[in-house]
């Protein structure tokens, strides 16, 4: 390569890894796997090393990728928490395992390292005074991190007063475990929140949360690796800080091996490797640091690593395998989702008998068949997945996947709306999404039954009590009292909760069953214009099509939710069960925006989008989200954009904060 060509990579390279730095350490929402990250820089190192004048302070092979996230005040390290050299072949640990025997040789030092699991987490320090947490910060850039005490406060797991009266300072890694990250994520795909890439993101959200209480619902975990600091100390070996780190009481890195030679630190390489997959955590590698402290200190460190340890990260393993069939599963969304079954293969240490594939433009897009000889690979812990078809292995006998037209569950209509890539059963009460679907009914923006919430809905179901939507008001105090010791006072309100939610509006009730592009907003409209749950079931696609809100889109999903069996079914049991089904007409009510559509832009002193939207709709009006010249006025607020302008250039009446609110008095 010349030195133009590597002086353009060079630069393309810092550009590309600064920008998936910043996913991952600011953002926590990673875009490429550890992997692929990993060689990029690797690919950056080995040319900077190569043409070592194209080399740059703000490269991230100087320093480490982090920053401080605005809201949280700054910790200067005392003791830098520097990141590590990683290695990717057992070639370049003989070659440190030479130069530290050098080294050791040198200076007449013993030689021994610990191998320890690299746990895929978020780095923090913790400081005690006189044995007392007082605080804790994130590693952040290396020398400048984020105060976070009071949120290392609500981990139960980090000891908030020591055993003894020490001043030390240690470094650990806090992570989610394997299953509580899948239960976290299980939640949130019910309540339909953004899903965490993986644990490792999702323990860095959780900890830089600017609320404690948001930090504490999260299930963080720790474990110490290091001693940063400590006063009065005697301890000259590693490996006998760490024994009394766990006298103190810390809960300390539950893999660490003492090894005396290069042999033995490749065999506890080797062996973490073999069993990372019965670990409860996940590892993105394996740490081998020399032992002894004044070795280290002899050793040094450069800028951004110490030169007495190194990282071995895992590759990922290739293995070939055949797709024996391909088979559909139904998440709690009502996501139709393929899965390979593969003839079982060992990859990564874990025996590997099926994978998902997504989603149908995944198949084709991989030109998946039944039968076809894949490979598959496992990026440390990550799902297993389809690398390529062996094309030149076919015999003619493969056979193309279809999706199914039904739910392989509940037998439902499975549709694949325009735009989407993934398939959904439409079946209400499809037992595979009915936690997700009992959820939303009992939301604040729908049923409103207060303590009728997620855990509830889910110890309920667990039970036996609560299999669909319509079991709700089947639901006893008995039943509901039964999920805790001394239950009634509780059971009793949400008996009480449960019988008030019959009386809500019609809006509420449309809004509740779930309908696909159906919100609070769509669900009044439609109350509004149909006045009872029977006429808007009857409603055609033509008429829906024509009402201005709605479109082709919504008319359609409408029509083919109202005409699957499930739905009918379950308004015909609530109807039994006396939950309102017409719209109530609110009396003496001021109508004085009645005809009036508003645009609202910019951001409000007063009132949030939403509430500046229910009190123009509480007043008779609609809000959209596009000026025309049938708008009447756009309330501009601060920073107000595109939609001011064209509201001048149309001539439309545009509104102060102020002028709005002598409007509405």
């Amino acid at each position: 390569m010349s030195k133009t060509e590597a002086k353009a990579r060079i630069k393309e390279l810092r550009d590309i890894t600064a920008y998936h730095a910043k996913k991952y350490y600011d953002e926590d929402n990673p875009e490429i796997s550890d992997f692929e990250y990993d060689m990029l820089m690797n690919e950056l190192k080995n040319l900077e090393k190569e043409f070592p004048e194209f080399i740059e302070k703000d490269s991230l092979t100087q320093k480490v990728g982090g920053t401080v996230k605005e809201g949280f005040a700054k910790v200067t390290h005392e003791v830098p928490l520097q990141s590590l050299q990683d290695v990717f072949d057992f070639d370049s640990i003989k070659e440190f395992d030479e130069r530290m025997k050098k080294l050791a040789e040198e200076n007449a030092l013993p030689l021994a390292y610990t191998v320890e699991v690299k746990i895929d987490g978020l780095s923090v320090s913790l400081e005690y005074k006189d044995g007392i947490l007082i605080k804790g910060a994130t590693r952040g850039d290396g020398q400048v991190g984020e105060d976070v005490t009071e949120n290392v406060k609500t981990i139960k797991t980090i000891p908030k007063q020591l055993t003894k009266p020490v001043n030390i300072t240690v470094r650990g890694e806090i992570f989610i475990g394997k299953k509580e990250f899948e239960a976290l994520n299980e939640e949130r795909e019910v309540l339909e929140e953004p899903l965490f890439a993986n644990a490792r993101n999702a323990a860095a959200g959780s900890l830089r949360q600017l609320d404690s209480r948001e930090t504490a619902k999260r299930p963080l975990d720790i474990y110490i690796f290091n001693v940063q600091k400590m006063e009065n100390s005697e301890i000259q070996s590693h490996y006998e800080s760490l024994q009394y780190l766990e006298k103190l009481g810390f809960p300390v890195i539950p893999i660490k091996n003492l090894c005396y030679t290069c042999e033995e630190v490749i065999e506890a390489i080797k062996k973490i490797g073999e069993e990372r997959e019965n670990l409860g955590f996940g590892i993105d590698g394996a740490v081998v640091k020399v032992d002894n402290l004044n070795l280290r200190t002899k050793a040094g460190t450069t800028f951004k690593t110490p030169k007495w340890a190194i990282a071995y990260k895992y590759p990922p393993e290739q293995k070939e395998t055949i797709v024996k069939d391909i088979i559909c599963q139904v998440g709690r969304t009502g996501a139709i989702t393929p899965m390979a079954i593969l003839e079982p293969v060992k990859v990564a240490g874990s025996t590997i008998s099926k994978t998902t594939l997504h989603n149908e433009d995944f198949i084709k897009e991989k030109g998946i068949k039944i039968g076809d000889h894949v490979l598959i690979q496992k990026a440390g812990d990550v799902i297993p997945e389809v690398v390529k078809v062996l094309t030149k292995k076919r015999t003619g006998e493969e056979k193309e996947f279809e999706m199914p037209k039904t739910c392989p569950v509940c037998g439902a209509e499975a549709v694949r709306e325009e735009g989407e890539a993934v398939t959904r059963c439409m079946g209400i009460e499809c037992s595979a999404k009915s936690l997700r679907s009992i959820v939303h009914f009992a939301s604040k923006d729908c049923m409103d039954i207060s303590g009728l919430g997620y855990s509830v809905i889910e110890s309920l179901m667990n039970k036996g009590l609560l299999k669909n939507i319509a079991d709700i008001y089947s639901l006893t105090v008995e039943d509901i009292a039964s999920l805790k010791k001394d239950g009634k006072k509780f059971a009793q309100k949400l008996k009480d909760a449960i019988d008030n939610s019959k009386n809500n509006n019609l809006d509420q009730l449309i809004n509740a069953l779930g309908i696909p592009h159906i919100g609070t907003k769509t669900a009044k409209i439609l109350a509004k214009r149909y006045k009872t749950m029977k006429k808007l079931m009857e409603a055609s696609f033509i008429e829906l099509s024509l009402i201005e809100e709605i479109g082709e889109i919504t008319a359609n999903a409408i029509i083919e939710f109202f005409k699957q069996e499930q739905t009918i079914d379950l308004i015909e049991k609530l109807d039994n069960a006396k939950v309102n089904m017409k719209y109530i007409e609110k009396t003496g009510v001021d109508n004085r925006f009645d005809g009036k559509t508003f645009v609202l832009t910019g951001t409000l002193e007063n009132y949030t989008r939403d509430e500046a939207s229910e009190i123009i709709e509480n007043f008779g009006g609609k809000t959209s989200s596009t000026v025309s010249k049938k708008t009447n006025y756009v309330l501009a607020g601060e920073e107000a954009g595109s939609k001011l302008t064209k509201a001048q250039q149309l001539g439309v009446t545009i509104l102060s904060e102020e002028e709005f609110m002598k409007l509405i008095q």
